[in-house]
C-alpha cells in the first residue's frame, strides 16, 4: 500500500504494528508478524532512514513510530524533492539531446559516415523504418512528438504494431500529454496497452526518436518537418546516449491510464512546462509546437497561468513564478 512512498511490505507491516502496539520490542514484533528478528531490524533501518521511527523520549534504547500525520508529510516532501531532481535531470538531458540533434542536422543529404546513414525524403524514411522494425528482436522504444495522430497514420501502424507485439517484442512509447485530449489517439494508445505495449505521456519531448534493440536509433534532421530527412545512427556511444535520454524521460512520464498529476503548487506537468517556456520567452506558436497542442490551447494555458500569478505580462509571470517557487532560480 505504501510502496510508492518507499516502504516494502515488511517495513509497512512493522510500522503498522508499532503504531498499534507501541510497547512492543523487536522480539514481540517479530512474533506477532511471524518474522525473524533480523528481518524486523532491517525493516526498522528502513523506517529510520525514512524518519518514520524515532528514539523513545522515555527510553533512548527503544524506538517509537512517528505518527502518520507527521511521517507521511516528511515522505511526501522527500518525494517532491526527488521529483524536482528528476525534472532537473530531464532538462539537462533535453539540452544534451538538442545539441546532439543540432550536430546531425548540420549534415548535408549527401554526407554519411561510420555509424551514420542519411535518409532523404519520406519514401526513404518509411522504407528504412519498415526494414528496421521488421528486424527488431527484443525492444522498440519511441518518442512521438506529433501530438494527436491522424487516422491514416494509426491505420497504417496497426498491422505492424500488432505483428511486433505478437512476436513478443517489448514496446515502450512516450506521447505528448496532449494526446489525452484526442479520443482517436487515446483509443489507439489504449489498444497498444491492451496488447502488452507500455505507453506513457510527457508534457514536452526533445525530438521524435526510435531506438531498436539498443543498437540503432533514428532521429529526424529537422524537428519542424520530419519528412525532410532523417539519420540512422549505429555508433554505440550515440545510441547509448539516446537510450539513456529515453529512460530519463520515461522515468518522469506518466502512465497513460493514470490521471493528471499535480505538483505541490497545483500545476500539471503540461502547465509547468508551459510556464518554463513562457519564462524562456517562447511565443504561443512555439509553445504549441513543443506541447503538441493548438496555438489557441497554448494561449489559454498561458493566460490561465498569468491569471493565477496575477501577472500582466509574460515577463512578469516568469518573475512571479520564480519568486513564488514555481520555477527554479535559473529558469
Amino acid at each position: 500500500m505504501l510502496v510508492e512512498l518507499g516502504l516494502d511490505g515488511t517495513a509497512e507491516a512493522v510500522y503498522r504494528t508499532m503504531l498499534a502496539r507501541p510497547q512492543h520490542g523487536t522480539r514481540a514484533i517479530a512474533e506477532s508478524l511471524g518474522l525473524r528478528e533480523d528481518q524486523v531490524r532491517l525493516a526498522l533501518d528502513t523506517l529510520s532512514e525514512l524518519t518514520l521511527v524515532r528514539p523513545s523520549y522515555e527510553s533512548r534504547n527503544e524506538l517509537r513510530a512517528v505518527p502518520p500525520a507527521l511521517g507521511m508529510e516528511v515522505l511526501m516532501a522527500r518525494q517532491q524533492a526527488e521529483l524536482a531532481a528528476r525534472q532537473q535531470r530531464l532538462e539537462v538531458s533535453r539540452e544534451a539531446a538538442a545539441r546532439l540533434i543540432a550536430d546531425y542536422a548540420a549534415l548535408t543529404p549527401t554526407v554519411s559516415g561510420p555509424g551514420v546513414e542519411q535518409l532523404v525524403g519520406l519514401d526513404q524514411i518509411r522504407d528504412r523504418l519498415a526494414t528496421l522494425t521488421r528486424d527488431v528482436r527484443k525492444e522498440l522504444l519511441g518518442l512521438n512528438t506529433d501530438g494527436a495522430q491522424t487516422a491514416e497514420a494509426m491505420e497504417a501502424s496497426r498491422p505492424l504494431d500488432e505483428e511486433l507485439l505478437d512476436r513478443g517484442v517489448r514496446m515502450r512509447t512516450i506521447y505528448l500529454d496532449s494526446v489525452r485530449n484526442d479520443e482517436p489517439t487515446l483509443a489507439y494508445a489504449g489498444w497498444l496497452a491492451t496488447r502488452g505495449a507500455q505507453v506513457r505521456t510527457a508534457p514536452m519531448l526533445p525530438t521524435r526518436m526510435i531506438v531498436v534493440d539498443r543498437k540503432t536509433a533514428v532521429i529526424p534532421l529537422a524537428s519542424q518537418d520530419t519528412a525532410i530527412g532523417a539519420v540512422v545512427l549505429t555508433s554505440e556511444g550515440i545510441v547509448t546516449a539516446l537510450h539513456a535520454l529515453f529512460e530519463t524521460i520515461w522515468t518522469s512520464a506518466q502512465p497513460l491510464g493514470s490521471g493528471s498529476v499535480h505538483d505541490k503548487h497545483g500545476l500539471t506537468a503540461q502547465q509547468s512546462a508551459t510556464l518554463q517556456l513562457l519564462a524562456a520567452g517562447h511565443t504561443d506558436d512555439a509553445i504549441a509546437k513543443r506541447l503538441g497542442v493548438s496555438a489557441r490551447t497554448a494561449r489559454r494555458i498561458a493566460t490561465d497561468l498569468m491569471d493565477r500569478l496575477g501577472a500582466r505580462s509574460r515577463f512578469e509571470a516568469g518573475a512571479r513564478a520564480v519568486q513564488q517557487g514555481w520555477l527554479p532560480q535559473s529558469a
